[in-house]
């Protein structure tokens, strides 16, 4: 069972688990709840996810689960800007991990697009991402050691236009400094525009830097975490999963 707590910031709340199993489980119940939600209200349901290690055990578990797949559309987060048969690219673990089983009917929209930089590719991403049903039905997000989520990361040239609530921007090209490979990433705005928001996180060092991002929510603060931007949003809740 989860000990669920309300936060003392934002509007979201915490479920901690005993185990990464009950977690994925729990978590895969509860966005086939809201993916089912939404295709009874509008007909089709969109799912955001993120890339990394920590989700694959939940794309696994989702997979299985019964659902009218061919009303939803996927997509992710952000994106490293390698073809889908590269190692270190998102689609490649989606493809691998979540569009299978019962979760192969979905439409998948992938972020990459061919162009020889992320910067030469956002026309074409923003026209291809047009496709997910908006406001976001489920969005996973992720966040890294240094506070970062998608592809917003601290200290990078490209931040101040991923966080501007007044860009008018869906995607941004992000060149980080201490990661590898160009990024393409939805921006904090259209982030936000969902109807359900998890970040999904394992492991003592993670829930130690949540905890840190949990302290302050200021403007500089925000910069240098940019999880908090959503940690610490008072209009939209973003529910924290997490299991050692």
């Amino acid at each position: 069972m989860a000990e669920v707590k309300n936060r003392s910031v934002g509007k979201g709340k915490e479920y901690i688990y005993d185990s990464k199993s009950d977690l994925n489980s729990r978590l895969a119940d509860r966005v086939v709840s809201d993916l089912e939600q939404a295709i009874a209200a509008r007909g089709k349901a969109s799912l955001v996810v993120s890339g990394g290690g920590t989700p694959a055990a939940l794309f696994a578990e989702l997979n299985t689960r019964q659902l009218a797949w061919d009303k939803v559309w996927v997509t992710l987060a952000d994106e490293r800007w390698v073809p889908a048969t590269h190692e270190d690219s998102n689609e490649r673990l989606v493809r691998e991990k979540l569009l299978q089983n019962e979760a192969a009917a979905a439409n998948f929209v992938g972020m990459y697009t061919g162009e020889a930089t992320p910067a030469e590719g956002e026309v074409a991403c923003d026209s291809q991402l047009q496709q997910i049903p908006e406001p976001f039905d489920v969005l996973i997000l992720g966040m890294g050691g240094d506070g970062h989520t998608a592809s917003l990361f601290p200290g990078a040239d490209e931040l101040e236009k991923g966080l501007d609530m007044d860009s008018g921007r869906r995607v941004l090209s992000v060149i980080p400094k201490h990661a590898p490979h160009g990024r393409m990433s939805y921006t904090l705005p259209a982030l936000l525009n969902n109807k359900n928001a998890i970040l999904l996180i394992t492991g003592d060092s993670k829930w130690d830097v949540y905890q840190e991002a949990s302290a302050s929510g200021t403007h500089d603060a925000m910069r240098e975490m940019p999880i908090r931007c959503f940690l610490h949003n008072n209009e939209v809740a973003l529910d924290v999963y997490w299991a050692a």
